[in-house]
């Protein structure tokens, strides 16, 4: 009996092998949707905007980078996450100092050079707008796992030794960012944000404190660049703040789109 029973659960096991639920529009981060001439779709409820743009802005990269600290397994750079919440505002209108622009610089080498047709092409110089604020993002410090040292402190305290092994099951995922907003024309900085975020982690099972059980109450465990989207959404939110109260610049004419969505 027990050998028809293992025989068959492992074809049961076979027949769910390369089977993939693939969920569109799930995972990922806090920071979500997208943005473009629809307009702000499916982003975060907990984003904060503006009712009109103030300036066009260009995202610069941190010349510290974003390793330090922490940032096991990040990949290099924030910077998408954070133009697409500024666009997603509408506090700016974000314009390409990276990887776009060296592509519109190529294209009118390219231009120039000849290998591009020259009647008829939408390809010219003097056509970029300016930036007139830049943001610099900014990793502060990012911890993944405090539990450790909550262990530690307890196990210091001889009454509450016995908590060390369920303490040890916490994880506190913690990140700090700040994000720096300066006029390119007078270089002042204009307004600065710190965003945070902690995630608590319980473990398997939970933990009872207090006579309160934790368990079932707790966050699933979460990707280091996760905590730190949800840092950079926090900090948004709080420059959102000293951004609706500049004085709007005359921006240049939006891009044409088509009519009735």
């Amino acid at each position: 009996m027990v050998r028809v029973l293992t025989g068959a659960l492992s074809l049961l096991l076979l027949a769910a092998c390369g089977k993939q639920d693939t969920q569109l529009g799930q995972g990922g981060s806090v920071v979500s949707g997208s943005a473009g001439p629809a307009g702000s779709h499916n982003a975060s409820q907990a984003l904060m905007k503006c009712e009109a743009p103030v300036a066009t802005l260009a995202l610069v990269e941190n010349p510290r980078g974003y390793t330090y600290g922490g940032a096991n397994g990040l990949p290099e750079t924030p910077l998408p996450l954070v133009r697409l919440l500024a666009q997603q505002s509408g506090c700016f209108r974000v314009v390409d100092r990276n990887a776009g622009l060296r592509q519109t610089i190529q294209e009118q080498e390219l231009k120039d050079a000849g290998i591009l047709r020259q009647q008829g092409s939408t390809v010219h110089k003097g056509k970029g707008y300016e930036a007139q604020y830049a943001l610099t993002p900014s990793l502060t410090f990012s911890q993944m796992d405090a539990g450790r040292q909550v262990g530690g402190l307890l196990a210091q305290i001889p009454v509450l030794k016995n908590f060390v092994g369920a303490a040890e099951q916490v994880k506190l995922k913690e990140a700090q960012v700040a994000l720096m907003l300066v006029d390119t024309e007078t270089t002042e900085q204009v307004a600065a944000a710190t965003g945070s975020v902690r995630v608590t982690d319980l473990g398997v099972g939970g933990i009872v404190l207090g006579g309160v059980s934790a368990a079932g109450a707790g966050w699933s465990n979460s990707a280091e660049g996760k905590v730190i989207a949800a840092a950079f959404l926090d900090a948004h939110n709080q420059l959102v703040v000293q951004v609706r109260e500049l004085q709007a610049k005359a921006l240049p004419a939006p891009i044409p789109t088509r009519k009735g969505g």
